[in-house]
């Protein structure tokens, strides 16, 4: 059996952002059982019905890339308690025009990082909804909810030793998440 394609999206446009990193370095672990894209949503437009009927080309070729992948991760931060705005409009621009959804049936796996204690809580519970409505069977154990601290990454882009067997364990699950439900293409 081939590798899986796994697409990542992070929900953050940051140019400095800790998700990436993280992103990342989670790729890193399990290079070797998956294949691993970072698919991009700093360049998209805003989200707007009133383009469905022409839909831009950023959304084609964003929906396109989606269509191709046996899995997604997503890693957000949180914003005001729930999920930054580029994950949102990423999400529905992938699920426009409606009965042309890229996500339907694509297993995920919700994952992020932040400075505070509660991490990114808030957001995955919100984006777990949203998932939901878009048909994508979502990982539910083990949750991945990392405090950043000095050493999550470390300057090689590596996961830290004090995360590495906590975050080893959460791909492990989410690759094996994916091969339990592939998608019906």
């Amino acid at each position: 059996m081939s590798k899986p394609q796994i697409g990542i999206v992070v929900g953050s446009n940051s140019k400095e952002s800790i998700n990436m990193k993280l992103a990342k370095a989670l790729a890193k672990l399990v290079a070797d059982r998956a294949d691993f894209e970072i698919i991009d949503i700093t360049q998209l437009p805003l989200y707007n019905r009133d383009d469905d009927a022409n839909t831009p080309q950023a959304f084609v070729d964003f929906k396109a890339k989606v269509r191709t992948k046996d899995g997604i991760l997503l890693v957000t931060p949180e914003h005001n308690r729930s999920v930054p705005a580029p994950l949102k409009n990423a999400l529905d621009a992938g699920s426009r025009p409606y009965g042309d959804s890229a996500w339907n049936g694509i297993p995920a796996g919700v994952i992020g990082t932040s400075p505070g204690g509660p991490a990114t809580s808030m957001a995955q519970q919100h984006l777990r909804n949203i998932l939901v409505f878009l048909n994508m069977p979502t990982m539910q154990q083990p949750e991945g909810f990392i405090q950043w601290r000095d050493g999550t990454v470390d300057a090689n882009g590596n996961v830290g030793e004090g995360s590495k067997q906590f975050l080893t364990k959460y791909m492990e699950s989410f690759l094996a998440w994916v091969q339990q439900h592939p998608r019906q293409k």
